[in-house]
């Protein structure tokens, strides 16, 4: 089934770019039956009609396409990829995933790799190369997702599950203080959804001036742990 589902991908690449933006821009695309490749998608059970929008059938499928297209963008021969990749251990803490050591090596392999880079790029960008980072850490273990809505239908990033134990990562290009704050707001409201503690914020700020920096920020009895490289 698998197999199948690559091929199709390869065969029909208006198919292969919608899977894409579904993954990795969370983009909403309506559901059309009158495409025929799409249709075909919908029977062999890839994709399905959610309220009138496509979707993935499914999260394995999910993970799965994840990882097809990180291996097609050649994550294996990623610098970023490989120092990850490197004791692993230093993420786990008596079998539990240490979020916060993540980022906070994130940022740190992040910075040696592109902090003399001029280059600025999308939130769609961000989140490829974090997942190549979270891959070898969790693969084999853990799983993710990006959650594409919760009750009021917002737009929220990664989902990671570890051993039972979910870990909600909200990626952001910087767009200054106020835009920051909104969204610290709204990472709040996810917290509610999803009955948690602690939530993840991870930032990409292109000022020259920025502070590079992994912080706790505690906001109405909740934790904020802040990531900006």
């Amino acid at each position: 089934m698998f197999e199948s589902l690559i091929n199709k991908l390869h065969d029909f690449k208006s198919l292969r770019q919608i899977v894409y933006a579904i993954l990795f821009s969370g983009e909403k695309i309506v559901y059309n039956p009158d495409e025929q490749w799409l249709d075909m998608a919908v029977m062999f059970g890839f994709v399905k009609n959610k309220d009138g929008s496509i979707a993935i059938a499914n999260r394995i499928f999910e993970m799965r396409l994840h990882n097809y297209f990180l291996n097609a963008s050649n994550a294996q021969n990623s610098e970023i990829y490989h120092l990850a990749s490197q004791n692993k251990s230093q993420y786990i803490l008596n079998g539990r995933l240490n979020m916060g050591m993540v980022l906070q090596k994130y940022v740190e392999h992040f910075n040696g790799i592109y902090g003399s880079a001029s280059e600025t790029f999308s939130e769609e960008e961000g989140r490829r190369r974090f997942l190549l980072y979270l891959r070898p850490i969790i693969n084999g273990t853990g799983n993710y997702y990006i959650e594409a809505e919760t009750r009021d239908a917002r737009r929220m990033d990664i989902v990671v599950d570890y051993r039972g134990e979910q870990f909600v990562i909200e990626l952001k290009l910087w767009h200054g203080n106020a835009y920051h704050e909104r969204g610290e707001k709204q990472l709040i409201d996810y917290l509610d959804y999803f009955h948690l503690q602690k939530v993840y914020l991870l930032s990409y700020n292109f000022n020259k001036n920025k502070e590079i920096d992994v912080k706790e920020i505690y906001l109405d009895g909740r934790v904020l742990v802040e990531a900006v490289v």
